[in-house]
């Protein structure tokens, strides 16, 4: 008598996956840098976030926005930018790929970052 299993085999499913686009929000100088981005992970340097593979949307003829345009000859070049972790506001990962965007910084918070001691000279 044969050996009768209910086992049964499940093709695996292969999903064509987009890869990952990450949505960068950061503090630098008093301004608000909104990037995209294929990769981010913690660096070597303690306190740092790598960010490589910088993306920028398309440029069409019809519509250019100047803030991403500035954003795009600001970092033109640019293999990775290390960022410090404490300026990081947010990182999401995104299905589309959204604006690049400068803005500035809005006080009326009541954070203060805590204060260094004084250089000896």
């Amino acid at each position: 008598m044969p050996a009768f299993s209910y086992a049964c085999v499940i093709p695996p499913i292969m999903s064509k996956r987009e890869p990952a686009i990450y949505k960068v929000i950061f503090l630098n100088q008093g301004q608000v840098f909104e990037m995209y981005a294929k990769q981010i992970y913690q660096s070597d340097l303690w306190g740092f976030l790598e960010i490589e593979e910088f993306v920028f949307g398309e440029r069409s003829q019809l519509v250019v926005d100047p803030s991403e345009e500035k954003l795009k000859s600001q970092f033109e070049g640019v293999i990775r930018s290390f960022v410090p972790m404490h300026s990081i506001v947010r990182i999401d990962e995104v299905e589309r790929l959204g604006t690049a965007k400068i803005s500035e910084a809005k006080g009326g918070g009541n954070v203060m970052p805590f204060p260094m001691p004084m250089p000896e000279k």
